[in-house]
């Protein structure tokens, strides 16, 4: 691979805005290279939204913003059909999902038929208004936040909804250092953001992606964390049993494959280490566990479950760069 790796430029760029959130970034850029979509959990002030548009603004995309409010209907999102009585016919008016970047803020605020009406669209890519069916730019990426300290006025997300987000990340305060210059920049002139990529070359960098080489024992070791979540049992891990309800889908294992290849790339590689996927376990795994009422009571998390299984599963030792 190249010593000069885009994504380091795009980082830096976003980084004279962005303080701190190294977790969230590399994470944007893996779902963003790997055609995912992320679910960030944190409470409001800690730069979520900032951090999407100056990504938007670093590749040269669009951008739109949708605050999910309880009274959203599914066509303030995707769009709706207009009659225009000077000519006596419906014309299409395309919703803000029509975007490259689409952060959906709070959107547990919905209801869960407003959630479902981006479930098209992040898993075809496409948007069916009435008889017609309209494309989604390339690439797109969906970010969806929600607010962990408020339970009024919300909606759970449906599980086949949160299923198809490619990672869940949780964002936790800046340090005092890192706030100190969060406040320092808040009262400066904010910089002027600039692309460094435009959007054929973020394309030429996902099918690079496509070609980072995984070798098959980290395929496997995947896999074998998956079917682990649902059969404890089979690790020595019975004690779990009685805590997890579901276990993580087969879309776990493959979305863990595919966001450890984006994060190879983004690291400067152009194969995978066991590393980039145990990196990622927790953001790719976490929402897709489905805890039980017991879990709860004995303040069990997805985060402590999973970390566990890891524990108890060997990971492989592959060759760096063995084909």
């Amino acid at each position: 691979m190249d010593q000069a790796n885009p994504m380091e430029q795009v980082l830096y760029e976003v980084k004279k805005t962005i303080v701190g959130q190294d977790v969230l970034l590399e994470r944007l850029l893996v779902a963003l290279l790997a055609g995912g979509h992320i679910l960030v959990e944190g409470v409001p002030g800690l730069a979520k939204t900032l951090a999407v548009k100056s990504l938007a603004a670093a590749i040269g995309g669009q951008f739109h913003r949708v605050q999910f409010t309880p009274d959203l209907v599914p066509a303030d999102i995707v769009g709706t059909r207009v009659y225009h009585q000077r000519t006596g016919e419906f014309q299409v008016s395309l919703g803000p999902v029509f975007t490259n970047l689409l952060l959906a803020d709070e959107i547990n605020r919905a209801p869960a038929k407003v959630q479902s009406a981006l479930l098209e669209a992040m898993q075809e890519l496409q948007v069916t208004i009435g008889r017609e069916t309209h494309l989604v730019p390339r690439p797109f990426l969906v970010m969806a936040t929600q607010n962990p300290i408020e339970s009024e006025g919300t909606y759970p997300l449906p599980e086949a909804q949160v299923d198809r987000f490619m990672m869940k990340v949780l964002v936790d305060y800046p340090s005092p250092t890192e706030e100190f210059v969060v406040v320092e920049r808040a009262i400066a002139p904010p910089p002027a953001g600039q692309p460094v990529v435009d959007l054929d070359q973020l394309a030429g960098m996902q099918s690079r992606v496509g070609q980072v080489y995984i070798d098959p024992a980290l395929i496997e070791y995947s896999v074998t964390l998956a079917n682990a979540t649902r059969r404890p049992d089979d690790i020595g891990l019975a004690k779990l049993g009685r805590y997890v309800t579901f276990g993580a889908s087969p879309r776990a294992s493959i979305n863990l494959v595919l966001a450890a290849r984006a994060l190879a790339f983004v690291r400067g590689r152009d194969y995978a280490v066991p590393r980039d996927l145990t990196d990622l376990v927790l953001d790719v795994f976490r929402h897709r566990l489905v805890l039980s009422y017991e879990a709860l009571t004995d303040d069990v998390t997805a985060d402590s479950v999973l970390t566990q299984v890891m524990a108890a599963v060997p990971v492989p030792d592959v060759p760096q760069g063995r084909r």
